[in-house]
């Protein structure tokens, strides 16, 4: 599939801003199944300069700053990706969990120990007592890794009710456990705190994802999981619409969670309050006019 993707974060500020610095992660990232046709980052009004850098993780970040005195800003990355699409779920590995978990452990082999740093707890997703016996009624003894992982993400999205306006990004990852709602972030942030309880290397992918009928979080910055596998790689799971990850997903940015990945942060003087509008649109390049 080939897309269309805009994004578009626009604050409106109670009094005038003097002066910002910002950065963003609005460029999806070039893979093996992901071709990155054309983008562009666009930002209004017009900074004094704009930076392109790799931050650690390997996302594009584009750093810019605001001189002029104003009372909007309008970031907009504009992007044309083809993704491919991913393997059958049959041609996967049928390791149990125990294996993989030992053999990151045992740090065996480069891409083993690359992916051993996301096991540990992270600033939003801390250690959560609920988490680890949640994951252990479906990671029972020598299942195989896959099965269980895929679930993992079916008893999220059915456990856990969709509402875009139950949370936000501060709300604490105990507090969406209790109360058994929140938003993508939220449902990724849920699966990877129960897979990491179980020592299992799992990271938080921002991105976007086609509409359709059933689909939740297609009209805003979507998120994911991706779960290591030795010998394969990092394979995606979607606990929102219940679904691997395919070629109606596009990938963004990825990290240890939200804190790595946010699309737009900075910071300003002046402002003394904001409401932030966020836009997205995925098309299908073809029906673009």
């Amino acid at each position: 599939m080939i897309f269309q993707v805009t994004h578009t974060t626009r604050y409106l500020y109670q009094t005038p801003v003097l002066h910002c610095l910002n950065e963003v992660r609005l460029t999806p990232r070039s893979l093996p199944r992901q071709q990155v046709r054309e983008t562009s980052i666009r930002v209004r009004p017009e900074p004094a300069f704009m930076h392109h850098r790799k931050d650690y993780y390997g996302n594009d970040v584009n750093s810019f700053e605001v001189f002029e005195r104003h009372d909007q800003l309008e970031a907009t990355g504009d992007s044309v990706v083809e993704v491919m699409p991913e393997p059958p779920i049959e041609s996967l590995p049928s390791v149990s969990w125990e294996e993989v978990r030992d053999q990151i452990a045992a740090q065996a082999g480069a891409d083993s120990i690359e992916a051993s740093e996301f096991i540990y707890n992270s600033s939003y997703v801390p250690p959560v007592p609920q988490l680890d016996e949640y994951a252990r009624k479906t990671f029972v003894p020598n299942r195989p890794l896959v099965e269980a992982t895929t679930e993992l993400t079916h008893r999220i999205h059915t456990d856990f009710k969709y509402h875009p306006k139950s949370t936000s990004i501060d709300i604490p990852l105990a507090e969406v456990v209790r109360n058994r709602r929140g938003v993508c972030q939220d449902f990724a942030h849920l699966m990877i705190g129960a897979l990491r309880s179980l020592r299992l290397p799992a990271r938080y992918v921002s991105g976007y994802v086609r509409p359709g009928p059933k689909v939740k979080g297609a009209q805003a910055s979507h998120a994911w999981v991706a779960l290591f596998i030795p010998g394969c790689g990092w394979i995606g799971f979607d606990p929102t619409n219940d679904v691997l990850v395919s070629d109606s997903h596009v990938t963004l940015a990825w990290g240890r969670d939200y804190g790595d990945v946010t699309p737009v942060k900075g910071v300003a003087l002046g402002g003394a309050g904001q409401i932030v509008h966020v836009e997205v649109y995925v098309r299908p390049f073809e029906n673009v006019g």
